[in-house]
């Protein structure tokens, strides 16, 4: 799992157990007050905002296939791993969340809210 080290002042919060998210899958959640896609791709776990930098579409709502999430409104693509933008019609990537397992518990990190 993925312990990314964070640069600024952040919040890690259970989302759940690791068998909650199913591998090729994506599963809403909420944490820091932040909506998140959550994927499993074999035994990694990755998180992105759950909102598509291209239009106002939930990333949780859209299709995953070969490690990407394509958005439900317009198509586009994102790398699960990284948010990377990689298919038109985005251009931007979208925020990734550090993932990790404490526990038997899986944990995002996200950014404290001022």
């Amino acid at each position: 799992m993925d312990t990314t080290t964070i640069l600024q002042p952040a919040t890690w919060t259970d989302v759940g157990e690791p068998n909650d998210f199913p591998d090729g899958a994506v599963w809403p959640v909420v944490a820091g007050g932040m909506p998140i896609a959550m994927f499993r791709q074999g035994e990694s776990l990755h998180a992105l905002h759950d909102l598509c930098t291209h239009g106002n579409a939930r990333l949780s709502d859209g299709y995953v296939e070969d490690g990407r999430i394509e958005c439900p409104l317009h198509q586009g693509l994102f790398d699960i791993c990284t948010g990377a933008a990689c298919g038109g019609p985005v251009t931007e990537d979208v925020r990734s969340y550090p993932v990790r397992v404490r526990d038997g518990r899986v944990e995002v990190a996200t950014p404290l809210l001022p």
